[in-house]
């Protein structure tokens, strides 16, 4: 069984091969993929047409099968790797250890953002960015520099407290856990990470900057706490809502997942008890 830890756990030959996975799967063309799908959907969920990854109830199913395929992947080069999670209300600044040069690297340099340090730096010659927003090809990031702090553990604890998963409208109007939590409403969790960091994971190829997938395994490690507490708390809606997907609806782009087949993540893996 699968066991995502906290990042800030992990020993240095962890590190050294969920890095060597990671940029194996950008040389042989799969990590792009990653990108381009994600980038597809981010432009094409909105809150008045179909919506199947963002400001729709499908969002957090959607990504855990999102990183579920991202993962066996870099199974598929390393089988020891597993997807770590970025707890970012206890790793809170450009000095924690993830930022670190033998892991993602740091921050941007304040003229153009380019991260300059780390494996996936520019200058490390395996990281060039061909899924682009504009014609930069290099990763960039500003770490604190559009939003000053991340969530705190308490402004979590207010989200994990609410009792219902989602409600009409079924977008980034609604209330309920779902749309609290991808942050488009009250404190702001998710998307605030995303500005925080900056660069392109501000933008819709998000994934072209590693630490992606270290913070949605944070969020679907939240899920999985919000699915503890409220067990008797099912995912909504159920049946014949349009625009969105339904419990037994299948999610785009994968032609055999529901959102029911995502309900246990057990059944893949599980998260250390840091």
């Amino acid at each position: 069984m699968t066991i995502r830890k906290n990042q800030a756990s992990l020993t240095a030959d962890e590190k050294k091969r969920f890095v060597n996975a990671i940029l194996e799967l950008k040389r042989n063309g799969t990590y792009d993929a990653f990108v381009t799908t994600h980038n597809g959907f981010i432009m094409s969920d909105t809150d008045s047409g179909e919506r199947v990854g963002h400001r729709s109830p499908s969002f957090l199913p959607w990504h855990r099968r999102f990183l579920l395929q991202f993962e066996q992947a870099l199974q598929a080069v390393d089988p020891s790797v597993a997807l770590p999670y970025w707890d970012w209300t206890t790793d809170r600044d450009a000095r924690s250890s993830l930022w670190a040069p033998d892991f993602l690297g740091g921050t941007g340099r304040s003229r153009d953002g380019q991260v300059m340090d780390g494996p996936f730096a520019s200058s490390a010659g395996k990281w060039n960015i061909n899924v682009r927003v504009d014609g930069r090809g290099y990763l960039r990031r500003a770490l604190g520099a559009s939003v000053a702090q991340l969530p705190t553990r308490a402004e979590v604890d207010s989200v994990l407290a609410m009792t219902t998963y989602d409600m009409a409208p079924w977008n980034s109007a609604s209330n309920g856990f779902r749309n609290h939590l991808e942050g488009w409403r009250g404190v702001n969790l998710h998307n605030r990470v995303h500005v925080w960091v900056g660069g392109q994971m501000a933008t819709g190829t998000s994934p072209n900057d590693p630490v992606f997938w270290m913070h949605h395994a944070f969020i679907d490690k939240l899920w999985a706490e919000w699915q503890k507490r409220h067990p008797n708390s099912p995912y909504l809606p159920a049946a014949g809502t349009p625009d969105v997907v339904d419990l037994n609806d299948t999610m785009r782009p994968w032609n055999d997942v529901t959102p029911a087949d995502m309900l246990d993540h057990t059944r893949h893996y599980t998260f250390d008890t840091a």
